[in-house]
């Protein structure tokens, strides 16, 4: 059986009508499919300034039909993502999470710190990982989800502030060939390249959409496109571990 995923990344939700509506799009979108998805994963920058009432929106937003797993990105703060989001006790510790659905493992790490933009895997989380790919079945394929891509993309504005040290992970997928493949966010683009000799899916933002070097750099916010629509992945796992990966753009009603 198929295992499809639904990804999206960066709804930078900060109390206005624009990031609210663009989320709204996306997850009305998602719940209307004719198709039961195993899981819609959100990869971090959930909300643009971690505040209380920014959780309380993203929690009423990206409610669905579908089972849902939300990560933080650097724009997150771990107390208030843990009470006001998933309604945990707050802690200061990595977010990391697992779902084990029918025919798959998604291992979900926080690589945020505190207070800086740039990602890192904090050894409290490597291990973490560790145990979670020890603790499945080797025939059981692993996707592995963060927010920060752990190569350059090309992309001088996120490139600076790209995860940080990742040779721990690598050293993971080494010991792992069930890990199929690695998740991410955090650059407002779809990509697509490899990582650790797996394939590194990079999800599109919703907020907005990053301008590649050699796109013209125009206006106030010269590094995005703000007229571009949201859009999503949806990574299609077999069960021999075979990914396929499709993006698609969603309307914004009104935009």
């Amino acid at each position: 059986m198929t295992v499809v995923i639904a990804h999206l990344s960066d709804t930078h939700l900060d109390g206005g009508p624009r990031s609210a509506e663009r989320t709204r799009a996306v997850l009305r979108y998602l719940d209307g499919l004719p198709y039961d998805l195993d899981l819609v994963l959100v990869t971090g920058d959930v909300a643009d300034h971690a505040t209380p009432e920014e959780y309380a929106q993203a929690r009423e937003l990206l409610a669905s039909r579908h089972p849902v797993l939300i990560g933080p990105g650097n724009h997150d703060g771990r107390a208030a993502f843990r009470r006001h989001l998933l309604g945990l006790p707050e802690s200061s510790a990595p977010v990391d999470q697992v779902h084990r659905g029918e025919g798959f493992v998604l291992a979900l790490c926080d690589s945020s710190v505190p207070g800086r933009h740039e990602g890192r895997l904090e050894p409290a989380t490597v291990d973490w990982l560790a145990g979670v790919l020890a603790e499945t079945p080797a025939e059981l394929p692993v996707l592995v989800a963060f927010h920060h891509p752990p190569v350059e993309l090309h992309t001088p504005y996120v490139d600076p502030i790209r995860l940080l040290d990742p040779e721990p992970l690598a050293a993971l997928a080494t010991r792992h060939p069930n890990l199929v493949a690695f998740l991410c966010g955090h650059a407002h683009t779809a990509a697509a390249t490899t990582f650790a000799g797996r394939p590194l899916l990079v999800a599109p933002g919703v907020v907005s959409t990053l301008r590649l070097p050699w796109e013209p750099q125009e206006g106030p916010e010269h590094h995005v496109h703000l007229d571009l629509p949201p859009a999503v992945a949806f990574h299609l796992l077999e069960p021999d571990g075979r990914l396929t990966t499709h993006f698609r753009a969603v309307p914004v009603p009104g935009s």
